[in-house]
């Protein structure tokens, strides 16, 4: 149990709390502000007869919960579990390639690039606090860095060319996350960017890459017709 407490909030930047649902415990995460995941583990033993002791369950809580589809919220509780697993075994992630971008990442990028543009100086702020992340804006550029897990972080930047970039930086980023998870944790970053530039954006025609964003649940509150 200490070596999980070490990986959850060394590591992981999570904390073990009860729930309430009369679990042994759960780990929290933030994915951003008011968009949190609970990892639920209850041991009851071999109840049923059937050799299964025990089961993880995943909750979702926050008031901006409900805007992130869950294929995003699932492949990033899969990161965790990944990334747990791999730290308790002390084995290191197989892909290194951080420097190096897949063709999914580069087309997300030209994808996701023209809604950057509504983007205004006095969405510095807000947008900081919408993704937890720190927020710089030049004459000729933004830059967006998050922590993902404590000392590693992706950072994001967008020119006056209308060019969009990602990196990831962190001591021990090579130890612990491989840049095939590095890859999918940045795309859920410009994914809730693109959350916060439609909402601030309501009342305007906006590319259809912005609409898709969101849950179902969302998109039907909001009747948004556009197409996954």
């Amino acid at each position: 149990m200490n070596m999980l407490k070490k990986i959850i909030f060394e590591d992981i930047g999570g904390k073990i709390e009860n729930i309430g649902f009369n679990e042994d415990w759960t780990i929290t995460l933030e994915m951003f502000p008011e968009v949190n995941i609970h990892l639920v583990f209850t041991y009851f033993g071999d109840e049923f007869g059937d050799g299964v002791t025990a089961e993880f369950k995943c909750f979702f809580s926050g008031e901006r919960v409900h805007l992130i589809p869950g294929e995003d919220s699932i492949t990033y509780v899969d990161i965790i579990f990944n990334f747990m697993e791999r730290m308790i075994q002390n084995r290191e992630p197989f892909e290194h390639s951080y420097d190096k971008k897949s063709e999914l990442m580069q087309k997300v990028l030209i994808q996701r690039t023209e809604p950057f543009r509504l983007l205004k100086d006095s969405d510095v702020n807000d947008l900081a606090v919408f993704l937890g992340a720190t927020v710089w804006k030049t004459a000729d550029k933004w830059q967006i860095t998050k922590e993902v897990f404590p000392g590693i972080s992706i950072e994001l930047t967008y020119d006056t060319q209308e060019k969009l970039n990602i990196s990831y930086t962190g001591e021990s980023l090579s130890k612990k996350v491989g840049s095939y998870h590095m890859e999918f944790l940045g795309i859920f970053l410009i994914n809730h960017i693109l959350r916060y530039i439609t909402l601030q954006n309501i009342d305007k025609e906006l590319p259809d890459i912005c609409y898709i964003m969101f849950s179902r649940m969302f998109t039907k509150e909001k009747e948004w017709d556009h197409i996954r």
